[in-house]
């Protein structure tokens, strides 16, 4: 072989060797996108149940005395249960500044008759709350 034919040759496996390094560490960064992808939605999904509050497995028992519900997926009892908890701190924060208007400390149930009766968003529970009279 001639010197320039070595030095082809050279050249040649020089090359390849840089397109497998190229190619590898275009594998390692495909990797870390997926590894952080991953660390992602974990971290999405994980505290999901932890910004619940309410028992998940109650609210599950809860949908099944629905007799059109046969089955309640994960996703749907985390739903319910965060619109459940949306409404108790909503209608708890609207007694509370209805006591506080009142100039008391304590929130009875006054306040909350008076927030249910004044606000037609929860007509629905009209009937509901007299039926857990003491």
């Amino acid at each position: 072989m001639a010197g320039s034919e070595i030095e082809a040759e050279l050249d040649k496996s020089q090359d390849k060797k840089n397109e497998t390094e190229i190619r590898l560490t275009e594998e390692k960064d495909q990797a870390a996108e997926s590894d952080q992808a991953q660390r992602e939605f974990r971290s999405e999904s994980e505290p999901q149940e932890k910004l619940i509050k309410l028992p998940l497995t109650r609210i599950r028992s809860i949908m099944k005395t629905d007799p059109d519900v046969k089955i309640a997926s994960h996703d749907a009892v985390v739903i319910l249960a965060k619109a459940a908890e949306l409404f108790i701190q909503n209608l708890s924060r609207e007694a509370a500044e209805k006591t506080l208007r009142d100039k008391r400390k304590t929130v009875s149930r006054k306040h909350l008759d008076d927030v249910l009766d004044a606000r037609d968003k929860y007509a629905f529970l009209e009937g509901v709350i007299e039926s857990f009279e003491d």
